[in-house]
């Protein structure tokens, strides 16, 4: 929905020798050729200019990395947040402090494509910890960074036929801030011993024709020149190429400039000749140059003077000696704009010729910007290096969420790190239980995150992790419906849970929270149940699972599965309150606090009140309607609408009753009265 396709003709698939030129096209098969072929066709009928410097073509896959669909990505809130779809609030938000478009490009990149070789994860890391243990190398490098503008757009911006001076000029600033660059990384590498021929070395090379290019930018073209119009009026344009760069065209400048000399005393010379004070010498782009004299003076115009143009209120002449005098000095600057245009055009030509190296300094800038970045950010917040691997095990001790630790400390509190073990070997399933807002969503999400984190090579919140790399990261989280497919709410959990079933492995990380609440009671309950026995028992599934739950009788799986475990976060009631420790604890929880977090969400009292009888009547009859109807739970004056008056007289005198402030035989006597009361029960 809202894409539209265009068929292209099967001709333009048709294999062609020239695409064949290409550096890598050899190693094609059949198929990719002919896809070849039509990709450059597509390329020259839409845009011809960025298909003339391509010299080589590279086999693109993302087989290498980790797949994250869309679900994933807006449920971990990686690049867009899920209260109003901006970036505040996401993770690439907490860690993107690059300096530069390309590193921020770079960097979301490796976010959106975490790596699954833990070779490639390592050599990144060993990055990142070489500038984090740096910080006045690193904040020279940052320093430098920021003088690097965006070069892969300003590269394709000089290829377009349109290019002028002040984009080759601003190209070549940002290739002298690559040399900047390049002298950075030269000084950290003679301060450490590191190999910069090494793969995923920390101190990437820059490409030194980068160094040349710009160079021959600096030589030729001014420091700042002026707008350049590509148009009908381009050819009278000079000035932006630099004086000496080529003596024939100093020649002709010094000639125009000599006779636009002449022509500026001319206006002294005939004032002074002809006594008209207010004479002026003007130029029209069309017309040329002319001496212009009010009405009011035409009296005193000599002879010798050829009227050119006339106006409301001047008029316009010209004579012999000026007539010939423009000839030289047009003829010599028109000459002179075609000559620095025809320079400028080689010049672009010959820094095109080179796009292959600024566009391979641009992705050395970027991955130095990324590495230095999660460097910056390690060292920000004290993160550590994870332990990564090919097994499957994930092990994080005290570990944190990037996003909410900070916004947590913001507000004065501190943030509860908690531990996760979990191994398709061993415990693979951990079955969550206990409150809302206990912590539970932050723990499944911090999991998540911190398992991207690891494979995009960066440090992590934790003490300590060892993450056996995920191929995929499934989630489950939240309620959403797509109205437009005709999709409710509980469709939309099933569906993106029934993709979960169908395609996790053993090397899986699966978020589920709340499977089953989008239906009845029972029937949720029966489907969260079948879910994990089937994450479970199914061969060659194993795929390590956080299952966050409120139904409290899915605990009793860890009974019958042994890879199974129960834990839940704590928490503590004060009075009416519930205090949340956010702290997890082996075991499953028995309650889940819901009423008590209605009322501190602001519920009304009677709406509280009510809920607390109702709970009560559900507890005692175990969780079964009244036998004549629903319906009468919930009327009022009536057997089934709850305790008697008696047990409300007694309910609410133990509600002001404050056992800390009793003595013991007090308390033994109020609870003795309390007793008769419910004996004698109600009058009839």
């Amino acid at each position: 929905p809202g894409l539209a396709f265009s068929a292209i003709p099967a001709e333009r698939f048709a294999l062609d020798d020239g695409a064949r030129e290409l550096a890598g096209a050899e190693r094609c098969t059949e198929a990719e050729h002919r896809a070849l072929v039509a990709l450059l066709d597509f390329v020259r009928r839409h845009q011809p200019f960025a298909a003339e410097p391509l010299s080589a073509v590279q086999r693109y896959t993302l087989a290498e990395t980790m797949e994250l669909d869309v679900s994933t990505r807006r449920h971990l809130e990686l690049f867009e947040n899920n209260e109003d779809g901006g970036r505040a609030g996401t993770l690439i938000e907490r860690i993107d402090v690059t300096v530069t478009p390309l590193g921020a490009r770079r960097l979301a990149r490796w976010l959106a494509y975490p790596l699954l070789d833990p070779d490639a994860i390592r050599a990144r890391q060993r990055a990142v910890a070489f500038w984090s243990e740096r910080d006045r190398a690193r904040r020279g490098l940052r320093e430098a960074l920021r003088g690097v503008r965006d070069l892969e757009r300003l590269a394709a911006v000089a290829a377009r036929p349109g290019a002028g001076p002040r984009d080759l000029v601003a190209l070549r600033r940002s290739l002298q801030a690559v040399a900047a660059v390049a002298e950075a990384c030269g000084a950290a590498r003679a301060d450490a011993d590191d190999d910069p021929g090494r793969p995923g070395s920390a101190v990437h090379p820059v490409p030194r024709r980068c160094d040349a290019v710009a160079s021959w930018i600096a030589e030729a073209l001014v420091d700042d020149p002026a707008v350049v119009a590509r148009g009908s009026r381009g050819a009278l344009e000079t000035g932006y190429i630099r004086p000496g760069y080529r003596a024939d065209l100093d020649a002709l400048r010094e000639s125009a400039d000599k006779g636009r000399e002449w022509i500026a005393g001319l206006e002294a010379t005939e004032r002074e000749r002809t006594g008209i004070a207010n004479l002026k010498v003007r130029f029209h782009p069309v017309h040329g140059y002319s001496l212009e004299v009010s009405k009011t003076q035409l009296g005193r115009v000599p002879e010798r003077y050829e009227r050119r143009q006339t106006l409301a209120n001047v008029e316009r002449f010209t004579t012999p000696e000026l007539r010939e005098m423009e000839a030289k000095v047009l003829g010599a600057r028109e000459r002179a704009a075609a000559n620095e245009r025809e320079l400028f055009d080689a010049l672009r030509g010959q820094v095109l010729a080179e796009r292959g190296e600024i566009h391979a300094g641009a992705r050395e800038v970027a991955i130095l910007d990324a590495l230095v970045t999660l460097a910056e950010v390690a060292r920000r917040d004290a993160w550590v290096c994870p332990e990564v691997d090919d097994g499957a095990v994930l092990e994080i001790r005290a570990g944190r969420h990037p996003v909410v630790e900070p916004l947590v400390s913001a507000r004065g509190e501190e943030f509860v790190p908690n531990d996760l073990s979990l191994d398709p070997d061993a415990q693979r399933i951990l079955l969550l239980t206990g409150p809302n807002m206990s912590g539970k969503s932050t723990y499944l999400r911090q999991t998540a995150l911190i398992a991207l984190l690891a494979q995009i090579g960066s440090f992590v919140p934790a003490a300590a992790a060892r993450v056996g790399v995920v191929d995929r990261v499934f989630t489950r989280v939240g309620a959403s419906d797509r109205l437009a497919r005709g999709e409710s709410t509980f469709m939309v959990e099933m569906r993106e849970t029934a993709e979960i079933l169908a395609r996790a492995t053993r090397r899986s990380l699966v978020i589920l929270d709340e499977i089953g609440r989008g239906t009845s009671t029972f029937d949720g309950l029966s489907i969260a149940w079948s879910v994990a026995e089937y994450l479970h028992n199914e061969p060659g599934l194993g795929a390590r699972t956080l299952f966050a739950t409120h139904y409290h009788e899915l605990t009793e799986l860890e009974a019958s599965l042994p890879h199974l475990r129960n834990a839940h976060f704590a928490a503590r009631e004060w009075g009416d309150d519930v205090v949340f420790l956010r702290r997890l604890e082996a075991g499953g929880a028995n309650r889940s606090y819901g009423i008590q977090v209605a009322r501190l969400a602001g519920l009304p009292t009677p709406v509280v009140e009510r809920a607390r009888a109702v709970l009560a009547e559900l507890e005692a009859r175990g969780g079964a309607a009244p036998e004549r109807s629903q319906l009468g739970l919930f009327e009022r004056g009536t057997p089934a609408a709850g305790p008697s008056p008696a047990e409300r007289d007694v309910l609410a005198a133990l509600r002001e009753t404050d056992p800390d402030r009793m003595r013991p035989i007090d308390a033994l006597a109020q609870l003795a009265a309390w007793r008769r009361r419910l004996e004698e029960g109600d009058p009839p």
